[in-house]
């Protein structure tokens, strides 16, 4: 179904407090549309819409659905018998999808789409305020809120530049036709929808063929599957003639990382561009994965000729968004840090940069997974993806309505704590020496002494937020780092602790 944005008047949002579904609302606002919406859940994105005098419905019922609608616009989560998109299509109202929505307005401009399984809004956020500080003036459409913004995950720019948070579940990104694609890393995600990494794999290929032949892949040359893709591109990917500019640690890459420090809460790095030194950069945040997006943004603003400068001064300015590694405050003379981290390489990486960046203090980790597919199809990596911590709480998985399939129900966060502790308690028994491991078929014995290995007496479960904050409060210590992960809401632990 065409749809002319000029000529709509009315727009109704189902989901209207989805991150993405709320900017789209926003942006339509901005130009003067009649805007309302409907939400289930109150949250502070919704609050925001209602300050902005969006009319907010906190049911979704029939009756929210009148016949001078122009447009409906609903989040991909929404069941096909919800009954506001039953009446919209009943009275013939034009309904359309967020990402198809997102499609018709991003396709109009200078499209700068930024994907991969981990970092999409990190480094979005990252690239819009470059092209901001750039004075650029681009459209940026962030996965979260970004404090640079107003703590908004939206930015209307008057330029033809629109960078776009670009989300693969359910193949939504295939509806934008970017000029410039920054593609930061492929790992198996979204374990309800895909059904195996090779089939995840192919729909990130499918999206390179949307861009034109004088586009540009901005690629990780360091991640194997990036790399695949990339050597593939002239032969497989349609409309092959696009530039391909690759970064990373590797010498072989164009836009290349050496000397990476980390102290006195910085990131420290030095930047080659074909050899040529950049000079070093500085980011206010840790983890070497935060290096890599920082990367994707050096190599955009390279290939859009912004001065090297520029892009040194608005990388080190750059404060970080809501929930990734989002230092809360103090509670009790720990410091609370949020984070959005729910795969297990991003969980892993995240405790990671704490240890880095606070190499002698107590890391007390909880974690909250999220949705029961996710924790059943990655259950062996989830096992692996705490030792950094000192200390940890599992609450219990964060169920996605809509999303969670009656075969996945079984597993718990609690089968997540007794294996853990079963593996733990066994290596600690073994005066931390080793671990047994399989090779080809065979027991073979791999020290394990570089790594931090926390002890079974210390993992416990929480059945809920309720129970996870009294553990907490239980069990912290002056001087922790008390770092709080997860998709679902576990996020209002953190709220509530730091108020």
């Amino acid at each position: 179904m065409t749809v002319d944005l000029n000529k709509i008047k009315e727009i109704h949002f189902i989901g209207v407090g989805g991150i993405g579904l709320s900017a789209i609302a926003r942006l339509m606002k901005e130009k003067s549309k009649e805007i309302s919406g409907s939400d289930l859940s109150p949250s502070l994105v919704v609050d925001k819409l209602k300050k902005l005098g969006v009319k907010i419905y906190s049911s979704q019922v029939e009756k929210n659905i009148s016949d001078d609608l122009d447009l409906v616009i609903y989040t991909t989560a929404v069941p096909k018998n919800n009954p506001e998109l039953k009446k919209a299509k009943e009275l013939k109202i034009k309904t359309i999808t967020y990402p198809e929505a997102l499609g018709i307005i991003f396709n109009d401009k200078f499209g700068i789409a930024v994907c991969g399984t981990h970092g999409k809004s990190t480094v979005s956020a990252m690239a819009g305020i470059l092209l901001e500080d750039a004075r650029l003036d681009p459209s940026v459409i962030v996965g979260s809120l970004v404090s640079q913004f107003n703590n908004s995950n939206l930015r209307i720019g008057k330029n033809k530049y629109f960078v776009a948070e670009a989300c693969e579940y359910e193949r939504s990104f295939l509806n934008l036709y970017p000029k410039i694609i920054i593609l930061n890393n492929i790992e198996l995600d979204h374990t309800d929808y895909y059904r195996d990494l090779d089939d995840m794999r192919s729909v990130f290929e499918e999206f390179i063929g949307h861009l034109p032949e004088d586009g540009v892949l901005i690629c990780n040359g360091d991640d194997e599957r990036v790399s695949s893709i990339k050597h593939q591109a002239s032969s497989k990917i349609q409309n092959s003639k696009f530039k391909i500019l690759s970064f990373g640690l590797n010498k072989t890459n164009d836009v290349r990382v050496c000397s990476v420090d980390f102290k006195s809460g910085k990131t420290k790095f030095k930047v080659f561009y074909n050899n040529k030194k950049l000079g070093e950069f500085i980011l206010k945040m840790p983890g070497l994965f935060n290096v890599y997006n920082a990367l994707g943004v050096i190599t955009l603003g390279l290939v859009l000729d912004i001065p090297v400068e520029v892009i040194k001064k608005s990388l080190v300015n750059f404060s970080g968004i809501w929930r990734r590694f989002e230092i809360k405050g103090e509670y009790k003379n720990a410091l609370v840090v949020s984070d959005y981290a729910h795969h297990p390489t991003a969980v892993k990486a995240t405790i990671e940069a704490v240890r880095e960046f606070y190499p002698n203090r107590r890391i007390f980790a909880v974690f909250q997974p999220h949705q029961h597919s996710r924790t059943k199809k990655l259950y062996q990596d989830f096992l692996k993806s705490f030792n950094g911590a000192d200390i940890l709480i599992l609450s219990e998985i964060f169920d996605v309505t809509g999303r969670e399939k009656k075969k996945d129900q079984s597993v718990s966060s609690l089968d997540l704590v007794n294996d853990i502790k079963k593996k733990n308690r066994w290596f600690h028994s073994s005066n931390n020496a080793v671990e047994p491991v399989s090779q080809k078929g065979s027991t073979g014995l791999k020290p394990l002494w570089n790594q931090h290995i926390i002890n079974a007496n210390s993992i416990f479960y929480a059945k809920n937020l309720k129970e996870t904050e009294e553990l907490i409060n239980t069990n912290i210590e002056s001087g922790d780092i008390l770092l709080i992960m997860g998709a679902g809401d576990i996020y209002k632990i953190a709220d509530n602790l730091v108020k």
